[in-house]
């Protein structure tokens, strides 16, 4: 691979981390609604949270409605480097494929195989920011911590928590890129034969999909990908939510969470808050790809311009020396 494909790579990196920034800020409020509705789970039959709306509620009530964006900065923090991370290494890895296999295109198993690669890599970079946003998240409203405090409530190892669960997860953008891409590709056949067809086919310009269509492709590929993994997701929350305590420990894993939610809630329970996941995940992931692919032309441009006014300035260095 050449320096096209890294400054490619980095491209969609870009765009992907800024567009990942922007739809996290908009839809955190809503995020920590669903968040704390998820980590709940019955005490003697009795729910505090029936419905999203009975955690706006409470804040509103409580005088506390800015304390829906406790947690945004460390939030911010893992949105950006967890989507730069995973949209490189999914760009990178893709074009290694190719370069290696000499294919024009990539199918579906090896696209969902490089997508869960990707995310593996995104998840061991980010898992502990992870844990200490969804702590910082379930705290009772207003007494949320900075993230050092919050990281260092327990050990080094319960930073961690919920990896092996957060690494099964990787399973959830690999199928939701997968669709998108897949998606993707044919839309984009449609318009390159229509501007083939039209004649108008001459200029260096790539065809784009338009911001629209990126918006609803990625609802439909995130509501696929989500329907398809929610249990683990709310087991997830669960986990990563669980402060410190030694009377938590039964919920630390999978198979503990999985049995709380069993013995307390039913089959049911697997799915609670499901509409508020696909709610807040399809609004996040299609205004994220919606700025994406508007950003990445114009992303390209600026790299390319930087790469080439950095490669004539070293240049001109050697030149001098």
């Amino acid at each position: 691979m050449g320096v096209g494909s890294d400054l490619e790579s980095l491209s969609e990196a870009t765009s992907g981390a800024i567009g990942a920034l922007v739809s996290t800020t908009v839809l955190y409020p809503l995020d920590t609604c669903k968040t704390k509705y998820q980590a709940e789970v019955q005490k003697d039959g009795i729910c505090k949270y029936r419905s999203l709306s009975d955690v706006l509620s409470e804040a509103i009530k409580t005088r506390k409605i800015f304390s829906l964006y406790q947690g945004l900065n460390t939030k911010n923090l893992q949105s950006f480097i967890s989507q730069f991370v995973y949209f490189y290494g999914y760009s990178y890895f893709k074009r290694l494929y190719l370069d290696k296999t000499g294919s024009k295109s990539i199918g579906t198993k090896a696209n969902l195989v490089i997508a869960a690669v990707a995310g593996a890599c995104t998840v061991l970079v980010t898992q502990p920011l992870d844990t200490a946003s969804s702590r910082m998240q379930t705290s009772d409203f207003g007494k949320s911590r900075s993230l050092w405090e919050t990281l260092k409530e327990g050990s080094w190892s319960e930073a961690f928590d919920g990896l092996g669960i957060s690494l099964l997860l990787t399973s959830n953008p690999a199928i939701q890129y997968t669709v998108f891409d897949q998606l993707k590709q044919r839309v984009l056949n449609m318009r390159q034969n229509k501007v083939n067809s039209s004649g108008s086919g001459s200029g260096s310009s790539p065809v784009v999909i338009s911001a629209y269509s990126a918006f609803v492709l990625g609802a439909i590929s995130k509501s696929i990908a989500t329907i398809a993994t929610y249990p683990a997701i709310r087991c997830k929350v669960m986990i990563q939510s669980s402060h410190p305590k030694k009377e938590e420990s039964q919920k630390k894993s999978m198979a503990g969470a999985l049995k709380a939610i069993w013995k307390i809630e039913g089959p049911l329970g697997f799915f609670k808050g499901l509409k508020a996941q696909i709610l807040k995940t399809v609004l996040s992931s299609a205004l994220l790809l919606m700025i994406k692919e508007k950003l990445s032309r114009n992303t390209w441009i600026l790299i390319v311009a930087l790469s080439r006014y950095f490669f004539l300035s070293q240049n001109r260095l050697k030149v001098n020396i």
